[in-house]
């Protein structure tokens, strides 16, 4: 079964459920994942541009937990993060901090970086090996931090 197939199913489960958040947090996956075909000029998308979709929307539910959480909306970053649950379970099991940490060191090495100036290779090499696996921006962090440190070696 696709990956798009298993969204159907589990819409049609929490529809006959009557379980609102699963319902209209996998309606929203499915509205994306029909908009992305249709720019693709009808093309069906395949389970990895189906991953793709819903990695993007668990990454605007975290944007949006902390916008609500620095405007005080408790209400909202409740909603946000139990969509954002919802989203994780069809996502590859994200990679902790270390594990991320060990990759960068390892394509650090590979390339031979001595500094933030090799950041941009850095990134093209090890942003394939962690896609869907972890938040981009993290990566970013890690990175950054463990170029600048190799630089003061």
């Amino acid at each position: 079964m696709s990956l798009k197939e298993r969204l159907m199913e589990d819409l049609k489960r929490a529809i006959k459920e009557r379980d609102e958040r699963r319902k209209s947090t996998l309606r929203l996956v499915r509205a994306a994942i029909v908009n992305a075909e249709i720019e693709r000029y009808r093309q069906e998308l395949d389970d990895e541009g189906v991953l793709a979709i819903i990695a993007n929307e668990a990454k605007k539910r975290r944007e949006s937990i902390a916008e609500f959480a620095k405007g005080g909306r408790q209400d909202l970053v409740d909603q946000e993060e139990a969509e954002l649950q919802i989203l994780l379970e069809y996502l590859p099991k994200q990679m902790t901090r270390e594990e991320i940490v060990a990759m960068a060191q390892r394509v650090i090495e590979e390339v031979g970086a001595t500094g933030p100036a090799q950041m941009g290779e850095v990134m093209r090499r090890l942003m394939p090996q962690l896609k869907g696996r972890a938040d981009g921006r993290l990566v970013n962090q890690i990175v950054t931090r463990l170029l600048a440190e190799q630089q003061k070696r």
